[in-house]
């Protein structure tokens, strides 16, 4: 494994930015120093950019297996890896469904073979499958996921003696996808009665509603609060939701925790009009007010983490007239570039991004060595020019579905470099796909 000199790198980290020398050998930040002359087998000359944390993603969708028409480990890794997130943790609502300790094995095999990233997957909650769910080893498994409203993938826990099974028993942290089914069956019945099949995506947020979602994400917490669960409710997409959370309590000790994800953040109901079905997503994206409160909600530590719920389908999929296209998009290649627009707007700053991006995550799940630049932990770590302008489109989008809601953005910050676990994966547009990413281990 190489050693990197990085030099006159301007640090964003643990609410401090300042300039300084990094040292890496062996994977690992061995010096962080104002000056550090050594020999290394790489130097980069960080002068004039800023050196981010890299990103911890709690949420994405990678569709391996048995959706790889879609994506994949690899495809969404490398988008990922350009887009500065350095880690990633996904989903198991994938075919077949990640159900059993064996099929989650397999889930493994795969990022061990083909991730440019570090990964870790979630094991999958169902209606009939707690014996398996309570194998999980919570050192090497990021947590439990439980959706508590449908999503793509046909994973809904509808069962009430199920989930206060899996509230009461669960050996680690579970994380909610929370609407509920049958506000949002009801509503869907109310507008077929009143437009058939001429449905559009304006209707999506008014369909998939915020009483759907309070009801589904308050319900979750008060599972929590009755069983003493490390709850982490997913894409919280409401003002209403928000006085769910604590922003009292240290991060470290929080049992509920939430996140916000970008597209909550920076669309509004207002852009359906130009985006359809490319900006449907579920959770909805719901009004302007919900926007800038889930932004207040991140600033004053209601809303603990900001990923991305990266969940691509292809051009021909989100196509289909309202009913038949699926939710979801691509966002790992753009998630911190568009945060790093807000914070050319004034809206955040530098210090909360690196926290919430990459410190919470680790500190939520309790990653070990990660998501901090510190001597001793991991070298993940994303450089950032401020001030370079790009702009999006089709042929510079890496996901494998090959178009992203963020198409015809300009941005001001671009991703230069973007080292994993100590290898220089991604330099000014160009992969360095020898090393694959590592395993990340959890300390439980």
């Amino acid at each position: 494994m190489s050693s990197i000199l990085i030099k006159a790198a301007t640090i964003v980290n643990e609410g401090k930015i300042f300039e300084s020398d990094l040292f890496i050998k062996d994977g690992l930040i061995e010096r962080i120093e104002p000056s550090i002359d050594v020999k290394a087998d790489q130097e980069i000359n960080a002068e004039g950019k800023y050196l981010f944390p890299g990103c911890i993603d709690d949420q994405v969708h990678f569709r391996e297996p048995g959706l790889t028409y879609k994506a994949d480990i690899f495809t969404e890794s490398r988008a990922a890896v350009a887009g500065g997130i350095t880690s990633f943790m996904e989903m198991p609502n994938t075919v077949p469904n990640t159900l059993t300790q064996e099929l989650l094995a397999d889930k493994y095999a795969i990022g061990a073979a083909r991730s440019l990233a570090n990964y870790s997957f979630f094991m999958g909650a169902g209606n009939d499958n707690l014996e398996e769910v309570l194998k999980t080893d919570t050192r090497n498994v990021c947590g439990i996921k439980v959706f508590m409203g449908s999503s793509t993938g046909n994973m809904l826990v509808d069962n009430e003696k199920t989930l206060e099974g899996i509230f009461k028993n669960s050996p680690m942290l579970i994380a909610t996808h929370c609407e509920d089914e049958a506000t949002i069956r009801y509503n869907m019945e109310k507008f077929k009665a009143k437009y058939g099949d001429d449905i559009t995506p304006e209707m999506h947020p008014l369909i998939r509603s915020t009483e759907a979602c309070y009801l589904s994400s308050s319900f979750a917490v008060g599972l929590a609060k009755k069983n003493n669960t490390r709850l982490h409710i997913l894409h919280i997409s409401t003002a209403k939701e928000i006085g769910l959370f604590d922003n009292q309590t240290p991060l470290k000790d929080k049992r509920i925790t939430a996140e916000a994800c970008i597209h909550h953040l920076w669309f509004s109901d207002k852009d359906y009009t130009e985006k359809g079905n490319w900006i449907k997503w579920n959770p909805a994206v719901k009004t302007a007010a919900d926007c800038d409160a889930i932004l207040q909600g991140v600033l004053n530590n209601h809303i603990d983490i900001i990923a991305t719920d990266h969940a691509p389908h292809t051009i021909e999929e989100k196509e289909k007239p309202y009913l038949q296209a699926p939710s979801g998009g691509p966002l790992v290649q753009h998630a911190l570039v568009a945060l790093l627009e807000m914070y050319h707007q004034g809206k955040i700053s530098l210090e909360k991004i690196a926290e919430k991006m990459a410190h919470a995550p680790a500190i939520c799940f309790q990653v070990e060595k990660r998501g901090f630049i510190r001597e001793g932990y991991f070298a993940d770590l994303a450089m950032i020019e401020l001030n370079r302008p790009w702009a999006v489109n089709h042929l510079n989008v890496l996901s494998k579905c090959g178009w992203s809601p963020f198409e015809g953005q300009k941005f001001k910050s671009s991703v230069t470099h973007t080292i994993v676990s100590g290898n220089l994966v991604y330099e000014n547009g160009n992969f360095h796909e020898i090393s694959p990413g590592q395993r990340l281990t959890f300390a439980r």
